[in-house]
């Protein structure tokens, strides 16, 4: 089990001036926690905008905060950026991104996955990290309010759980992702023995527990959990919880949980992050 949080990122100097200096990104996963993704939140400065091409990757973008606007600038379309907006570019995608007087924060998961250190080239590029996934043939733009209005939006553990699929392997970017809602004060008894997971706590806060040591962390807005096959657990909302979560291999997204807490194996599951070794 890890947990990390950005004030973490930040303490360790993985806050990087992206976007020709118009924008930072603070690196909470890179490719060395072996999740086969990284995560990272980018900050967008008041009224500045920066033109971007990932020739060499597929990144996901979840909007957290803020409004903005994200045009492609080979077709001319543009869309609006607000909380609960999901944008997904690739190799194919010239595309530029503009906040408003609003900062934006955006939640960016990178396949390859990103080492740390990277910043945009001239072409808004990043260097190549690895294989890029097949992903769609150009970008494309999800809301979680058009989501909550098809099959995508799953009730689990009986009403307490919402989960919203805003991603799943169908996309072909080599993980899922979706935004899930657990009610406060139920107690979710999980193990993820084909998968790692990951969580970013959007709002309200619970208990994690590892259910083979019995240590308690109490997770906030901002804090990230990975849980993977060897991490038996409990949450506990103390208050409604929104998570950005995260699956390798990733989802279909109609899977239900066994009686174990598990889902039933999608693919190969990466390494994961892997134990320190004393020298």
């Amino acid at each position: 089990m890890l947990i990390r949080s950005f004030k973490d990122a930040e303490a360790a100097g993985r806050e990087i001036p992206i976007s020709h200096g118009n924008s930072t990104a603070v690196r909470v996963l890179l490719a060395s926690d072996g999740l086969g993704f990284s995560l990272s939140e980018a900050r967008c400065s008041p009224g500045k905008s920066s033109d971007i091409w990932y020739k060499n990757h597929w990144e996901a973008n979840y909007v957290r905060a803020g409004r903005g606007e994200l045009t492609n600038r080979t077709s001319g379309e543009v869309w609006q950026l607000v909380p609960g907006t999901l944008y997904c570019v690739g190799p194919n995608d010239k595309h530029t991104v503009s906040s408003s007087f609003d900062p934006l924060r955006i939640v960016s998961v990178f396949n390859p996955p990103l080492k740390g250190l990277e910043t945009h080239d001239e072409d808004g590029d990043y260097p190549s990290t690895g294989d890029v996934p097949e992903g769609h043939e150009h970008m494309f733009v999800r809301t979680i309010y058009q989501v909550r209005d098809t099959d995508d939006e799953k009730v689990m553990a009986d009403g307490n759980v919402v989960a919203n699929r805003l991603l799943t392997s169908a996309d072909k970017l080599g993980f899922s992702l979706s935004e899930v809602t657990v009610k406060e004060g139920c107690h979710l008894d999980l193990w993820y023995k084909n998968h790692y997971e990951v969580n970013l706590v959007l709002e309200g806060e619970a208990f994690l527990t590892d259910r083979n040591s019995g240590k308690d962390k109490l997770l906030s807005i901002g804090d990230v959990y990975c849980v993977g096959p060897d991490d038996p657990h409990r949450l506990s909302p103390i208050t409604d919880l929104k998570l950005l979560a995260i699956f390798k291999p990733p989802l279909a997204g109609d899977e239900r949980h066994h009686q174990d807490g598990a889902y039933p194996p999608t693919g190969p599951a990466p390494p994961g992050p892997q134990p320190k070794v004393n020298q």
